[in-house]
């Protein structure tokens, strides 16, 4: 049986997720069309790119410090409906707080299981 040892093998798959997330958090305002707004349209394009940025660093080498960053925007991607007052929106808060969500749990996830930062 093959050993699978997470901690020491490289994973790709969730940083390329976490790139198309970003990209999907910073053109979602005008996916669903909802690009009046310009705070709420700031907010988006810049928290997107940042995290497609720290996704991208990611996979060139595993920081913890690009974790935090990027379980920092997570969080405040998905409560950013509620601090923009956006939370009646629809379609913009839903993408918003499932990619944050699941930008949070890539973090926590890769945190965990990669342990403490290779010297």
């Amino acid at each position: 049986m093959a050993d699978w040892n997470l901690r020491s093998t490289r994973r790709e798959w969730d940083d390329w997720l976490g790139i198309f997330l970003g990209i999907l958090i910073a053109l979602a305002p005008w996916i669903v069309e909802e690009d009046g707004n310009s705070p709420v349209v700031v907010n988006a394009a810049v928290a997107g790119i940042l995290i497609m940025v720290l996704a991208e660093a990611d996979l060139v080498k595993f920081r913890r410090w690009i974790e935090v960053c990027q379980l920092a925007l997570g969080v405040w991607v998905a409560a950013s409906p509620f601090i923009f007052d956006y939370a009646a929106s629809g379609s913009l808060r839903l993408i918003h707080i499932i990619a944050g969500v699941a930008i949070a749990a890539l973090s926590l996830l890769e945190l965990r299981e990669r342990g403490p930062e290779p010297e």
